[in-house]
């Protein structure tokens, strides 16, 4: 039996007014789209809409069926449908051969994502942003294996204390940058760096781990954080629900500026309201400069709060991105789209 899994991708594109913004059709937009291994569904609305992050928003679902959306797979049709007078893209009742004497299965392929989960895989678990004082109170490595002082894989070390019943699996990590509200100047975590990985062999006091994989050179007094077993990949792009307000504060991969598919941080987390799946808009941020035609008045105040003949530019929006971890007070995003090089200290909005 042929499982169509996006019939919930049904939506009004043209004059539908969703969050107060009218979500359009793109003017080029094609009549149907057979789905490939490696399309994702921000790729495929991109195809239909001007805006393709606004797909979720105009599904016929109630906000649980929101974040757990289910997915269509390799050999789907999707079509637009204009039979009603108002255009809906829907999924055409029929299986596409893609190639002479093969039939795409859905049920056998593996469901497309929202993005390329490849991009984001290494941040969805390994970087890590804590509070000041919490490696401080996390295990820490006291001795290697022979008394090494550099520790690699398939070498034993040993733990302060780990208690019976405590994780398996353990990520290693050393305190590393700050991250600093560049507004505020407000310290909003630390940026841990991921060295590795080690399995637990003996609990105790000390307890006893075999490293397993080593990224970078791993030392006594580095510190260990249990390994997720569950991490988020069901991505469903929406608008925050009201207005947020942040800069970006890192741009990750050795870059000065940031493209489609960069990662970076921004200053915004659970605490202001932030949550997997937010797409936020990247402002240019607008620089202060002086009025060239400035006349001093010694009575005139700035409403701004800017000194007197200063003006601040306005924001000019150049791209946007999504999230896809939060921490309290910093996020992780993905650039999706961007019309000029992203830096560091450009605003993000919501959309």
């Amino acid at each position: 039996m042929f499982r169509h899994i996006i019939t919930l991708l049904m939506f009004c594109c043209i004059s539908f007014n969703v969050n107060a913004q009218v979500v359009a059709l793109k003017s080029d937009h094609p009549d149907r789209h057979v789905v490939v291994k490696g399309d994702t569904l921000w790729g495929i609305s991109a195809k239909f809409l001007k805006d393709p992050w606004q797909w979720p928003s105009i599904w016929k679902l109630n906000r649980a069926q929101i974040k757990n959306p289910h997915w269509i797979y390799p050999g789907d049709v999707v079509v637009l449908d204009m039979s009603s007078g108002t255009p809906q893209l829907r999924l055409l009742q029929e299986t596409i051969t893609l190639q002479p004497g093969a039939i795409e299965e859905p049920l056998d392929k593996t469901a497309i994502s929202t993005i390329q989960l490849s991009v984001i895989a290494p941040f969805l678990s390994q970087p890590l942003v804590i509070e000041s004082d919490q490696l401080d109170k996390s295990p820490r490595i006291i001795a290697g294996q022979d008394n090494r002082v550099v520790l690699s894989p398939s070498t034993r070390v040993y733990i302060n204390k780990l208690e019976e019943g405590a994780n398996l699996n353990w990520y290693i990590y050393r305190p590393g940058d700050n991250l600093v509200d560049p507004d505020t100047k407000k310290v909003l975590g630390i940026e841990a760096t991921y060295l590795g990985d080690a399995r637990i062999t003996k609990y105790g006091e000390p307890a006893s781990a075999n490293i397993t994989k080593a990224k970078e050179e791993i030392f006594i007094k580095d510190r260990l954080v249990p390994a997720g077993d569950e991490v988020i990949t069901n991505f469903v792009p929406h608008a925050p629900e009201s207005t947020v307000s942040g800069r970006i504060i890192k741009i990750y991969g050795g870059l000065a500026e940031a493209g489609p598919q960069s990662i970076v941080s921004i200053s915004r987390g659970t605490k202001d309201g932030i949550e997997v799946g937010h797409v936020l808009a990247i402002n240019r941020y607008g620089s202060v400069i002086k009025d060239p035609e400035y006349v001093e008045n010694k009575e005139k105040k700035s409403a701004s709060g800017l000194e007197p003949g200063m003006v601040k530019l306005p924001d000019e929006r150049i791209g946007l991105l999504m999230i896809f971890r939060v921490f309290e007070n910093v996020s992780y995003a993905l650039i999706m789209q961007a019309s000029q090089p992203i830096n560091t200290l450009d605003s993000v909005t919501t959309p």
